[in-house]
């Protein structure tokens, strides 16, 4: 059984996986532990050091209400960004874990491509922190699907390892396979919001085995980062489309106009 199945469907490793993790923990005894944002010497496995935790920016209120951008004086409860009331997004709220810069991006990027789910259990909980308050017994946690062939790439859907994480510690219902892909599309990376909107435009949809299930429901969208939306904004006319009564999303990071376009 390959990875990417099981990383998608459940927490029953393949041999192969056990192997690797065995491997894993082999190595971390021999070779000294460190950061994964910068190197320093850390305790234990998925552990940031002192002065990695001082880079990190989580994002507390005031924010909007709706996208959950920062704000950088408390305009009072249930205001909205002035993008957001200009072009009022497809999902009722959005919140972010913490803001993509250089620390996150170090972290989130080791993440998805270096193999380091060591990381999962640190970042799931900063999910769960900025979703305090959103997730409940009755919640959907459906993860940004990949590609099948970017899935094969990667072995693992980031975004499902987080929200399965998620739904158990909230005892929440975790639906792996609620959305899917309907096209391949490129690597938005350095793309502006329109060309986004673009790219994304009929690529994805409620898979029609889960449309039962979005039927009146209380749907959270679980992604890595936020940068325009866009991808947030095609899962929830999606899940609008086929029912959903609530649509939320809850991501790790998200950009700002004043961080790099980190990718």
């Amino acid at each position: 059984m390959l990875r990417p199945f099981t990383m998608l469907f459940g927490e029953n490793a393949a041999p192969t996986e056990l192997f690797r993790r065995a491997g894993a923990a082999a190595l971390n005894a021999i070779l000294p532990l460190s950061c994964p944002v910068n190197g320093e010497p850390v305790a234990g496995v998925g552990a940031l050091s002192a002065r990695a935790w001082e880079k990190i920016r989580f994002i507390d209120e005031p924010f909007c209400a709706r996208c959950g951008a920062p704000f950088a004086v408390d305009f009072g409860e249930g205001a909205e960004c002035a993008a957001c009331i200009a072009d009022p997004p497809a999902f009722d709220r959005a919140r972010a874990g913490v803001v993509y810069d250089d620390a996150s991006h170090a972290l989130i990027v080791g993440y998805k491509h270096a193999d380091r789910t060591d990381l999962a259990p640190l970042l799931a909980g900063w999910l769960a922190r900025a979703g305090a308050g959103m997730v409940t017994a009755s919640s959907i946690l459906a993860p940004v699907p990949l590609h099948r062939r970017r899935l094969f790439a990667r072995r693992f859907n980031q975004s499902a390892e987080l929200a399965q994480r998620l739904a158990r510690a909230k005892d929440a219902r975790f639906a792996p396979l609620f959305f899917e892909r309907l096209r391949a599309t490129p690597s938005q990376k350095g793309m502006s919001a329109d060309q986004r909107r673009r790219n994304l435009a009929g690529a994805i949809g409620v898979r029609a085995g889960s449309v039962p299930l979005a039927r009146s429901a209380h749907v959270i969208i679980i992604d890595d980062v936020m940068t325009t939306g866009a991808t947030l904004n095609a899962c929830a006319r999606a899940a609008r489309k086929a029912g959903a009564a609530t649509v939320e999303a809850l991501v790790l990071a998200r950009a700002m106009k004043d961080t790099p376009a980190l990718g």
